[in-house]
């Protein structure tokens, strides 16, 4: 679990380390060389551009549209993380009861121990990479679409609201907003966090805030945009995971 959210905190910054260090890029277009450009960003492109025509040139919402139909998509991959997640807590006490009766210091014992986990999982039909694998899939798939973003020339060249999209928010509203949806989705989870995690999550609202300030506003949209679909996400997915997990103890119980 502490892997999980090193491994989200890692991913995390180094997502807004990419933002801040991105500077000026070569415009995507179908022309573009290399399997990144040519199959991970541009058609995230050519989606923003071909929803933004159907609104009549609107890029703004077509930003917000498409945020929202790849969060939709990634549904599944969160969906099997909980899932692992709910199947590796009701594990604990017999990985602690191993724990205790293997010693991890000796060599053969700590090998004995990592046989029985083994043989724990494969009985139970738990796999423990589940709950670092989907969040691996999702990232190239969130990259991709920020680097479309900042690299179509037809967004930058429109405004949505009181924002020219291919400049920052002269009144700082899409990078704060973005940075308090942020925080309220590390509050919503922070019971679930280990104790040594939660100040670098809580550092993670103001590094997006900051570098939403210096960015073009149509990033800060889609942080912000994104932010409140997954308050709703971690809202019904917390409250389903509570559900399972009740019904698990009602199981084990009688």
């Amino acid at each position: 679990m502490n892997s999980k959210w090193k491994l989200i905190a890692m991913l995390s910054v180094l997502m807004l380390v990419l933002a801040g260090c991105g500077g000026e890029q070569e415009a995507i277009s179908a022309d573009s060389e290399g399997i990144w450009n040519r199959f991970f960003v541009y058609p995230f492109s050519w989606l923003l551009i071909t929803i933004a025509q159907f609104f009549n040139g609107d890029y703004g919402l077509s930003i917000i549209v498409v945020t929202i139909i790849i969060r939709i998509v990634l549904l599944p991959l969160f969906l099997k993380q909980q899932n692992s997640a709910i199947a590796m807590k009701r594990l604990q006490p017999r990985m602690k009861e191993l724990q205790e009766k293997y010693s991890s210091k000796n060599q053969a014992e700590a090998q004995k121990l990592q046989q029985e986990m083994m043989k724990l999982y494969r009985d139970e039909g738990v796999n423990p990479m589940m709950g670092c694998l989907p969040i691996l899939l999702q990232m190239p798939i969130l990259m991709a679409f920020y680097f479309a973003i900042q690299r179509t020339e037809e967004l930058a060249a429109h405004s949505f609201l009181w924002v020219d999209l291919g400049e920052p928010d002269p009144f700082f509203i899409f990078p704060i907003l973005a940075g308090l949806m942020m925080f309220l989705q590390t509050r919503i989870t922070a019971k679930d966090m280990p104790e040594n995690m939660r100040p670098i999550m809580m550092l993670m609202p103001v590094m997006m805030i900051v570098a939403g300030i210096f960015l073009p506003s149509a990033l800060s949209l889609y942080w912000a945009t994104g932010g409140v679909f997954m308050i709703f996400q971690t809202l019904v997915f917390t409250k389903r995971k509570e559900k399972m997990e009740q019904n698990q103890q009602e199981k084990t119980t009688t």
